[in-house]
């Protein structure tokens, strides 16, 4: 049997502004910084053989929270990337839903359908990170790992695990510093858990929307 543990990156200021963040490197703000070190202690008692992290620094500091717990390296690993907003990228959500009303609105109600312009749509990024969980299966055979991304990416690898298509995307909450937990077993995945935040709860932050 294999344990994946799915955890999304802490808090950064663009989460707090609502600004679409894809492949900007956008660090981790004070309280993100708290966060992952509590979602790295919350997992202190696994043992973990292998910890990726997409390479984003938002992601990175994320994943050496956890590995300095569990005295082994992080390894980058590009196909977990967040998604690719193109033209969104950088802009404020009161911008975008002003600049493209009716694309926003096709996101909000049937997200399956939105190619970002210039950027990704949800099943090429559900093709490259689960082409990447795969191959990882492949090579971590009853080993537990843990990967480290971002909110898009990790909604659609959970819409994935759990059989269901990209159209289900705002069906599951991915919080910032959460952490989900999948096992592998005779061909099958199967959910312990999804969005466990209750480790951060001494942190009595407001909740964010899910952006």
């Amino acid at each position: 049997m294999m344990k994946l543990y799915l955890v999304r990156h802490g808090q950064t200021a663009w989460n707090l502004g609502e600004v679409f963040r894809g492949r900007a490197d956008i660090p981790l703000d004070e309280t993100g910084k708290k966060e992952v070190h509590l979602a790295g202690e919350a997992l202190k008692g696994e043992i973990l053989h292998a910890v990726y992290s997409s390479p984003l620094s938002r992601s990175m500091e994320t994943a050496e929270n956890i590995v300095k717990f569990q005295n082994i390296p992080v390894t980058p690993l590009e196909a977990i990337i967040d998604i690719s907003y193109g033209e969104w990228e950088g802009k404020p959500l009161v911008e975008v839903q002003e600049k493209y009303p009716d694309l926003y609105s096709t996101w909000l109600k049937e997200p399956h359908k939105v190619r970002f312009p210039g950027g990704e749509s949800l099943d090429e990024v559900s093709s490259r990170t689960m082409g990447a969980i795969t191959r990882l299966v492949e090579k971590h055979k009853d080993e537990n790992i843990a990967l480290v991304a971002h909110r898009a990416p990790n909604k659609v690898i959970c819409c994935a695990l759990l059989g269901i298509d990209n159209s289900h995307f705002w069906r599951i909450q991915q919080d910032t510093a959460s952490t989900n937990l999948f096992t592998y077993k005779d061909g099958v995945w199967i959910v312990s858990f999804l969005n466990d935040t209750s480790y951060l709860k001494v942190l009595a932050k407001p909740a964010l929307s899910d952006f």
